[in-house]
């Protein structure tokens, strides 16, 4: 049944991303109103935001969730136009600075591990491979769906990024060090661990949660360098990713430094524009457990 709904849906989206991005805007507009009405996860995202900022109103949680909803329409139609925008355009959509200390590291014979969250418009992230000398791996969980999976990893090569399912990214990174080939491997990092995954615990948003320890690991393991991909949306369809370094030396950091390095960056994001992150995803479902001496 899945399988039929995809080809009975796939041909309607791919005459929708053909349209310009300024009537899709428009479809985005109108797409609010449904997503709105019915409340889409409302009562996950309310909470989410009740625990994130205590200190701040309903009325203003109210509105962030209303400008998490227009978000997250304008979201949903540029994850469609990937299928068919153009590389000058995606030049001008999502700009870049400071791709040069990816190029240098790759210079040098170093690898990068680039940490993002569900923040601004991650889909167009890999748009980065069109700036940099290196070749662009993301990490991701496939869908239960195959063909709505096959979709998705179609999307996010567009560019020439590559995609690596979680659990062969180990594998792919061996092989790419034992080829001596140069990469840029990008982790989404603000994802809910697995119950029994559980490694770490911080204080993220005034909360006690979860957070996956990959970046850290990875980093460790290649040796090479680590950045978090500030994203910011300096208008509607506009994003600018800021490469930010770790300046630390990652052989002799402390344990979980870097994570709270990347978290606090994006904590900070999240405070500064907090409409633009995945509100709607249950980030706080396991409660802490304290462990007794």
């Amino acid at each position: 049944m899945n399988k039929l709904l995809y080809y009975i849906w796939y041909p309607l989206i791919w005459l929708i991303s053909l349209l310009p991005l300024s009537f899709l805007y428009r479809i985005s507009d109108l797409l609010y109103y449904p997503v709105s009405l019915a409340g889409y996860r409302k009562k996950v995202i309310l909470d989410n935001l009740r625990r994130a900022f205590p200190q701040q109103s309903d009325e203003w949680r109210k509105n962030i969730l209303k400008k998490f909803y227009r978000h997250f329409c304008d979201l949903f139609i540029e994850t469609l136009k990937l299928q068919h925008i153009s590389d000058k355009e995606i030049y001008k959509r999502i700009t870049f600075s400071n791709t040069k200390f990816l190029d240098e590291a790759a210079e040098e014979g170093k690898d990068v591990i680039a940490v993002l969250g569900h923040y601004g418009n991650w889909e167009w992230v890999p748009a980065i491979n069109l700036h940099i000398r290196a070749q662009g791996y993301s990490v991701y969980r496939p869908l239960k769906n195959k063909a709505f999976d096959k979709y998705m990893i179609m999307l996010r090569s567009r560019f020439g990024s590559k995609n690596v399912p979680m659990k062969k990214t180990l594998r792919l990174v061996a092989g790419l060090k034992k080829q001596n080939k140069r990469f840029v491997l990008g982790l989404i990092a603000d994802q809910s661990p697995a119950r029994t995954e559980i490694q770490y615990w911080t204080n993220f948003l005034t909360q006690p949660t979860p957070i996956l320890l990959g970046p850290e690991k990875m980093s460790k393991m290649v040796k090479g360098a680590v950045v978090f991909f500030k994203v910011s949306k300096p208008k509607r369809g506009h994003y600018h990713i800021d490469v930010v370094p770790w300046n630390g030396d990652i052989e002799n950091a402390k344990e979980f430094e870097i994570t709270e390095w990347h978290v606090r960056l994006l904590e900070k994001c999240i405070t500064e524009r907090p409409e633009l992150w995945l509100w709607s995803h249950r980030r706080w479902k396991y409660q802490y457990q304290y462990k007794s001496s």
